[in-house]
């Protein structure tokens, strides 16, 4: 009936409005097979020769992954244009054809911008930036103008400021507009990424128009350069000005909260989000139990994930990761495992969350993991293979952990940290500085503290006092890192060890900063070891001063009073120890029974299968008399 009413209409072929309708929908597919039965019939009405059409039609074969038919469509077709030549040039880019594709580039006749453009994002799309900013240089040479978007793929690609600064040069040579956000909004974010946060302000300052984008990059530019308070205060003034947050801007502000650990603050931007519909996405109800979980509320954490309708793997990783944090390890390991019931299909942070919650107690569960992770192809992933190093080290597999650093072959510096530090405290000190000289040789990556605090502590537990010296004093020469409180405290406790207490002493006199408790408490289990009471009463008195809350001062003072006989002082410091109502540490054990794991603290009775364990200390106790009665009457 249809045809009938077609031929009663004098439409016997189908309009190009028909085509054009049909390849936009095959396009969505990506099917293979239906990008073959539209070229057909583009063939068997004629169209096909058309140029235009050629191209939508070789658009469709790359779309759907058929790079075969549509590199002999496009030899096919009869008269080439720029678009043709810029949509293979695309297709084999996106297709993973990267020599094709280069080839092909050489081949074009008519090279316009669009043309480089796709070079450029190609390269970006391939992690190479060198050839794109290359690419781009040449661009130059053959005075070809860039657009918007040339200067917002080259904006993602910089890693130095002297290149973001003559990419920042060409973009106001080439006079783009101020009033065009999506230049200047990627220039904000390169510089915010360089870590240059006063370029990125001017930017910002000299925009004509700016929208939640600009604001959303200056309040992150704020977060990251440390003024977390100031980027609250950004955010206030982003909604006193008219502009409407999105819920990048509330998972940014949400996050700054739990940054600043300020739990009434971050209720009020949950508040906020509940006004305005936002809880519901994903990344900002994870951002939200973040925030819960860092201010001490886990509960409340656990709560709103309840509240929650549906899971998915952003929400599961930011529990998991919260459990995980607070040493919950049993509790994330049950909801990784009913997240896997649920079919929320889990990724390399959820992997990575799960496997740094395991304790020893639970190493059987964590190979139980490991073993998920190698099936579904996530053991390879750098931040998966850094939690299963820090499991086997935390447990004692150091032979375990080594095999993991050396069948990982993407080490980014948080990899190669957590190596050198977890070597350092498993007593395997040669190695772990074996491991940062491999380090150093490592081309991209420069040591941060972390790694210069992992070296120091190697040295402290090997007692490697001239090589801890050297790295110590060339810290800001040779890496650029100022020494801080941690690193201080390494290398005083290096030469405790080592008995050179006034040196250590000398060191800790002269920092630039007060220093923690950490650095007097090593200096005063060294005096009191060697016998050095003066030294050991100056540094007690020092560090009730700077550390009033900690005991284990008053301890020592009482004790150095008694031994002198100065009674009136050590009555002082108890009474002042009372005053405080200050305990000493309580320590903690944990124990794994049938795929539960139990935490016993000092003077707590907490058994599994209480009645049954006392009534068998019963029967062993009236088995015990009995064999002393029957000795005695013998």
């Amino acid at each position: 009936m249809f045809s009938q009413h077609r031929r009663a209409h004098g439409l016997c072929m189908p309009s190009s409005f028909y085509f054009s309708r049909l390849v936009d929908r095959s396009l969505l597919s990506k099917c293979p097979t239906l990008a073959r039965i539209v070229h057909a019939q583009l063939v068997k009405v004629g169209l096909i020769d058309n140029t235009f059409w050629g191209n939508r039609c070789l658009q469709l074969y790359f779309k759907s992954g058929s790079v075969f038919d549509a590199l002999q469509l496009f030899e096919a077709i009869p008269l080439k244009n720029t678009i043709s030549w810029n949509v293979c040039l695309e297709g084999l880019f996106r297709n993973d054809y990267l020599n094709h594709a280069l080839y092909l580039f050489d081949e074009i006749p008519e090279r316009d911008v669009v043309s480089w453009n796709t070079m450029i994002s190609g390269f970006a799309s391939f992690g190479s930036p060198r050839n794109a900013i290359r690419t781009f240089l040449d661009m130059q040479r053959y005075v070809i103008r860039p657009t918007e978007f040339t200067f917002s793929t080259l904006a993602t690609l910089v890693t130095c400021v002297r290149h973001g600064e003559q990419i920042h040069g060409n973009v106001i040579c080439s006079g783009v507009s101020l009033s065009n956000p999506v230049v200047w909004n990627s220039l904000m974010d390169m510089y915010r990424r360089l870590g240059v946060f006063d370029y990125a302000l001017s930017v910002f300052l000299t925009m004509d128009d700016r929208d939640v984008i600009s604001w959303n990059s200056l309040i992150l530019c704020c977060s990251d350069s440390g003024n977390k308070l100031v980027a609250l205060d950004q955010f206030r003034v982003m909604r006193e000005m008219g502009y409407q947050p999105d819920e990048y801007t509330f998972s940014t502000v949400v996050s700054i909260c739990s940054g600043l650990r300020d739990l009434c603050k971050g209720k009020q931007a949950i508040g906020l989000c509940i006004k305005m519909g936002f809880l519901s996405n994903t990344v900002v109800s994870g951002a939200a139990i973040d925030m819960f979980s860092k201010c001490n509320r886990l509960e409340d954490s656990v709560k709103l994930f309840g509240h929650l309708e549906k899971w998915d793997a952003v929400l599961c990783n930011s529990l998991v990761a919260s459990y995980s944090w607070h040493g919950f390890g049993e509790e994330a390991l049950k909801l990784f495992i009913l997240a896997m019931r649920q079919r929320v299909k889990p990724d390399m942070f959820t992997f990575s969350s799960v496997l740094s919650s395991m304790n020893v107690v639970m190493l059987d569960h964590g190979a139980q993991v490991h073993s998920l992770a190698v099936k579904l192809g996530f053991d390879l992933d750098t931040p998966v293979a850094t939690s299963l190093m820090e499991m086997y080290f935390k447990t004692g597999l150091v032979d375990s952990a080594m095999r993991v650093f050396a069948t990982t072959d993407e080490k980014d510096l948080f990899f190669w940290n957590t190596v050198i530090m977890c070597l350092a405290r498993n007593s395997r000190a040669d190695e772990s500085l074996a491991i940062f000289r491999q380090f150093l040789m490592h081309r991209g990556l420069k040591p941060d503290k972390v790694t210069l605090m992992g070296v120091l502590v190697a040295c402290c537990y090997g007692n490697f006092i001239y090589e801890g010296i050297q790295i110590f004093s060339s810290m800001e020469k040779a890496h650029g890192i100022d020494p801080e409180n941690e690193h201080y405290a390494c290398i005083v406790e290096l030469l405790c060890r080592v008995g050179m207490i006034n040196e250590a002493n000398d060191i800790a006199e002269k920092m630039p900063f007060e220093p923690s408790s950490h650095i007097w408490e090593s200096i005063l289990y060294a005096s009191i070891d060697l016998g050095d009471t003066r030294l050991a009463e100056r540094v007690a008195e020092r560090m009730l001063e700077s550390e009033p809350k900690s005991s284990f001062p008053y301890l020592v003072l009482i004790k150095l009073y008694e031994m002198t006989w100065r009674w009136e002082n050590s009555v002082r410091i108890r009474y002042a120890l009372d005053k405080q109502k200050l305990k000493c540490a309580q320590g903690s054990s944990k124990i794994g029974i049938k795929r539960s794991v139990y935490c016993f603290e000092a003077n707590q009775l907490q058994i599994h299968g209480g009645h049954d364990t006392w009534a068998t200390l019963e029967l062993l106790s009236w088995d015990s008399e009995d064999q002393r009665s029957a000795e005695h009457f013998v």
